[in-house]
């Protein structure tokens, strides 16, 4: 008689053991799948949070470009080598050409394009020794740019290479005497104008 009871504490036993179990289960799957709205907002905000970062980024690659390559190449563009290559030109021919009968004016030509302390040097210069020399002896001199090209480009400094033919006349030598030469032209951008720094030969 004993039996039939035995099998029902058994049964009741194992009902009890499921109940638990599923009861259990139940918790872990809902503990597990968290708020079911609070995921959606939790990848919005990192979705927001990658836009933000990206736009910072493209933002900073922007401004890098902008300062390393675009302003760089805007100031050392075509434009600015051809008025490079002009000052260099024109102001090599005004240092070397000058006559007797205009010195003055020929020198003050001559200094406007220049600038720092060749403009000091060439000052001294012309007032000690050309000048004297060219009045006492007739020296005319005249120069003529042959070829000239850009060695080296900044946005505030340049440097020209400059080939020249040269001619000079005076009393002792009225027939003229002739010369090539080659100088390394330095150029300072002072406001919007090329202005010789440097007069190298070369």
């Amino acid at each position: 008689m004993s039996a039939p009871e035995d099998t029902a504490r058994d049964d009741a036993d194992d009902g009890g053991t499921l109940a638990v179990d599923e009861s259990e289960t139940s918790a872990a799957t809902t503990a597990g799948s968290g708020d079911p709205v609070a995921k959606p907002r939790l990848r919005g905000r990192i979705a927001a949070a990658v836009i933000a970062m990206a736009l910072v980024a493209s933002a900073a690659l922007t401004g890098w470009l902008y300062v390393n390559w675009y302003q760089p190449a805007q100031e050392t563009g075509a434009g600015v080598e051809a008025a490079v290559l002009s000052a260099a030109k024109d102001g090599t021919v005004a240092l070397l050409s000058y006559s007797p009968d205009t010195l003055d004016q020929d020198f003050t030509a001559a200094k406007s394009r220049l600038t720092g302390d060749f403009l000091s040097y060439y000052t001294q210069f012309t007032t000690d020794v050309v000048t004297p020399a060219a009045r006492d002896k007739s020296v005319k001199t005249t120069a003529q740019v042959m070829r000239a090209a850009v060695a080296e480009m900044q946005p505030n400094h340049a440097e020209v290479l400059v080939f020249i033919d040269q001619t000079t006349t005076s009393k002792e030598n009225p027939d003229g005497a002739f010369a090539v030469s080659s100088v390394r032209v330095g150029l300072t951008k002072t406001g919007d104008a090329w202005l010789i720094s440097s007069f190298d030969p070369v």
